[in-house]
């Protein structure tokens, strides 16, 4: 060997051990499967300005004009084809990227009638009107401001790396999750129709049970049929010193609210989840006026048909009893829908699927599968026609706040608490990786 070819093979193998020591690089044959850190970085401080903005801004259900309009602007500067007003305030945004499945991701726009008192900086100040007409304070209680920066972020890496990918893409933001009717509004205008029918629809939730950044799955049932149920109870009223003149429609109330409790405890079987609450109750405007009437607001929680029809034909029976048992001078007014929300029902093979993937991605440790919830969800409603679903949740508290939490028995704020504050930049951008490697998975047999 000559002293030329000596040298261009210690040059070679310099070469070589330079590019073997730098983690970060990517090898240009490698497919891109999921961003780094370093690429989901790049985008954090823009999509941390919108999360914020959007949760000093929220807006109620079927009130999401402002925030519909700014997920709308972003999408179009992407490159995405954008429709607005689909089921009254929803955004349809499609990027055609040559054959393959069509992919849906989802993401809520709507905020609640919550008060603030997380303490943040950009804590929301917002008073609207709800649809009753009622003036209200609103907030973000829910995370669906974290579920569309995230989304937005997705977008945006997804669009800037189209060529690693095949397929068509359909970012949805979706109104009104929150009264469960958004989901159906849209669907009623065409979005499996006028758009591009998706062969699979994804969504992400944020958790209060698992430490920030950590992805939870569940297959199956997921989420539970909500039903919402107002009980009016009628009384005779007069003056609160005189009782004996009248029939008290707030003892009544109180006696309702404590029977109802056998529900559950009583009348079901434990291995069957069934939740109900009263979490509201109103009658009265003053302390010496027993009033005419009171009104109980429940939400009730089950998983079948059957449960569900037999919880409310308990309510009907116990609100009834109670009433004849106290001389009411009517029967009490019960309310209840016609007909049930569906739960969210994870396509299981689809679910699993996703985990793997996941798993391979973002590390073993970092996906778990978690148990049912008897909170609901309307996602399930693209479930029920027709499209192959994942609902899938991200935690979103410091692993130390949970180890307090349990070493205190004080659990930590929920979603839909006034003090729901995700922890943001690790589960933001966890949130943004594990919903780009779930929608390449699904996306690469295109390529």
């Amino acid at each position: 060997m000559t002293w030329t070819c000596r040298v261009i093979v210690v040059v070679v193998f310099v070469a070589t051990v330079r590019v073997a020591a730098q983690p970060s690089a990517r090898p240009a044959s490698a497919p891109w499967t999921v961003p780094t850190p370093a690429e989901v970085n790049a985008v954090y401080a823009d999509v941390e300005s919108l999360y914020v903005d959007l949760h000093s801004h929220p807006e109620l259900a079927f009130q999401e004009t402002q925030t519909s309009s700014k997920l709308a602007a972003r999408m179009k500067a992407l490159g995405y084809d954008v429709s607005t007003g689909v089921g009254r305030t929803g955004v349809v945004a499609v990027m055609k990227n040559g054959p393959g499945p069509t992919v849906m991701m989802r993401t809520e726009m709507d905020a609640l009638p919550v008060e603030e008192k997380t303490g943040l900086p950009f804590a929301s100040h917002v008073v609207s009107q709800s649809a009753s007409g009622v003036s209200t304070p609103v907030m973000h209680a829910c995370g669906h401001d974290l579920h569309m920066a995230a989304w937005s972020g997705t977008a945006r890496l997804l669009a800037e790396h189209r060529n690693s990918w095949s397929g068509t893409l359909v970012f949805v933001g979706q109104p009104a999750e929150e009264g469960l009717g958004g989901a159906k509004a849209m669907l009623a205008d065409g979005l499996l129709t006028r758009f591009p029918r998706p062969d699979y629809a994804l969504s992400f939730h944020d958790d209060d049970t698992m430490p920030s950044g950590i992805v939870g799955y569940h297959p199956g049932l997921f989420r539970a049929i909500s039903d919402g149920v107002t009980i009016t109870v009628y009384g005779r009223g007069g003056h609160g010193a005189m009782p004996h003149n009248t029939v008290d429609p707030v003892v009544l109330a109180a006696r309702i609210v404590l029977a109802l409790q056998t529900v559950v405890s009583r009348e079901n079987n434990p291995v069957d989840p069934v939740v109900l609450t009263i979490g509201s109750i109103h009658g009265g405007t003053a302390g010496n006026i027993i009033p005419d009437e009171v009104r109980l607001q429940l939400s009730v929680r089950t998983y079948t048909t059957e449960i569900r029809q037999r919880t409310l034909e308990a309510i009907r029976r116990i609100a009834k009893g109670e009433a004849m048992a106290a001389g009411a001078p009517r029967e009490p007014k019960v309310d209840a829908p016609a007909v049930a929300s569906a739960p969210v029902y994870n396509d299981p093979a689809l679910t699993l699927r996703l985990a793997d993937a996941l798993k391979h991605q973002l590390g073993e440790k970092n996906v778990v599968e978690m148990p049912l919830k008897m909170t609901s969800e309307d996602f399930a409603e693209y479930g029920v026609a027709g499209v192959r679903s994942v609902l899938l949740h991200i935690g979103a508290v410091p692993a130390s706040k949970l180890e307090a939490a349990k070493q205190s028995g004080v659990p930590v704020p929920a979603p839909h608490s006034p003090e729901w504050a995700p922890d943001l930049k690790p589960t933001l951008t966890a949130a943004i990786r594990a919903e780009s490697a779930a929608l390449l998975e699904l996306l690469s047999a295109g390529k």
